[in-house]
């Protein structure tokens, strides 16, 4: 038999059909774990994952008795009940996204205008700080403290700037209350955006490092 025969036969194969369905095999189809448990039950099928002992095992539903259930008036209700539901946790999530990045527009951001030499001392400080806590975390790295009479002028820019966005930290707290992942991204790169600008506007030398480090943050540091 040729290899192009062997291609046929294999496309002409049919698949048996399934007999039973799984809880994601339900869930594709529009059921809940609420409505699972209410219209079906007990699974019909509990089948053990052969790679994993401790995983959970895998319920089954016959698909005959699922399509028994899907064409009754109690499936249908509980789906339009699941349907509305679902609409109304998306617009309050939408409505909580809109609220919090309003907030975030208008919050007024108060950076600590500082004298030059103290602004100096204190980034050297916290760069020193988050050195140390490196150390801590990771094994090999070698503390290397700084001072501000030996930092290159590109370097020291790059901790003051890092100064100033830990102070502002505090303004994270308006974040916690977008509850999960959604218009978290928009609401941190609004937040992001609106502390760079108000740190290259209380010090507009260190305005080139803000831009330097907002692009990085969206874009990742350049290559080489």
């Amino acid at each position: 038999m040729t290899a192009h025969e062997e291609t046929s036969e294999d496309l002409n194969q049919v698949e048996p059909p399934r007999s039973h369905l799984s809880t994601s095999g339900l869930r594709a189809r529009g059921w809940t774990p609420g409505m699972m448990r209410q219209l079906l039950g007990e699974p019909d099928l509990l089948r053990s994952n052969p790679h994993f002992d401790a995983v959970p095992q895998t319920r089954l539903y016959r698909i005959e008795r699922v399509e028994a259930v899907e064409r009754s008036e109690e499936f249908r209700a509980a789906a339009a009940l699941a349907a509305r539901r679902s609409a109304a946790a998306r617009a309050a999530a939408l409505r909580r996204r809109r609220e919090v990045l309003a907030r975030i527009a208008a919050e007024p951001i108060e950076v600590p205008r500082l004298a030059p030499d103290r602004l100096a001392a204190l980034a050297v400080e916290h760069r020193n700080r988050m050195d140390e806590e490196r150390a801590s975390r990771r094994s090999g790295h070698v503390v290397e403290p700084a001072t501000v009479s030996g930092a290159e002028p590109g370097a020291l820019a790059r901790w003051k700037v890092d100064y100033l966005s830990h102070r502002l930290t505090r303004y994270d707290e308006i974040l916690d209350e977008l509850y999960g992942r959604t218009g978290r991204a928009a609401a941190e790169e609004l937040l992001r955006h609106r502390i760079y600008a108000a740190i290259s506007e209380a010090y507009p030398p260190l305005a080139r490092e803000c831009e330097r480090q907002l692009r990085e943050r969206q874009c990742g540091p350049p290559p080489g």
